[in-house]
């Protein structure tokens, strides 16, 4: 098993910046593609971005493109989203998900963390 904890979310006022950090826990971190999902209020959840276990593929949805950045430091087991030019449209709850293979859909997904909030002011 795999255990995921995500941390950093609060609330930020609209074109800030916040980074969250998922460390997984339990297994081999390099092993597995990690990644970012969100889910609004009254929405389905989403995909915000991806990242290979090495770190040579990434993929990030088109709504958050040159805004969010995906990251992961294999030395110290952790994942990251760098965001900024928050929008009041990206206030969701941020879920940490994990794969064997990289991914951009929920289906791919082994497993999840238990989700940080994060909440834009406008």
């Amino acid at each position: 098993q795999l255990q995921l904890v995500e941390s950093g979310g609060g609330l930020v006022q609209a074109g800030g910046s916040l980074r969250l950090s998922c460390a997984p826990s339990g297994r081999t971190f390099r092993s597995y593609a990690m990644g970012w999902f969100r889910q609004a209020p009254g929405k389905e959840r989403e995909f915000v971005a991806a990242i290979s276990g090495r770190g040579s593929s990434i993929y990030s949805a088109d709504s958050v493109k040159g805004r969010f950045t995906i990251s992961r430091d294999n030395a110290e087991n952790t994942v990251y989203l760098q965001m900024s030019g928050l929008k009041a449209e990206d206030t969701a709850v941020y879920y940490c998900a994990a794969a064997q293979t990289v991914f951009t859909t929920e289906a791919r997904v082994d497993y999840w963390g238990q989700g940080t909030q994060v909440t834009v002011s406008s």
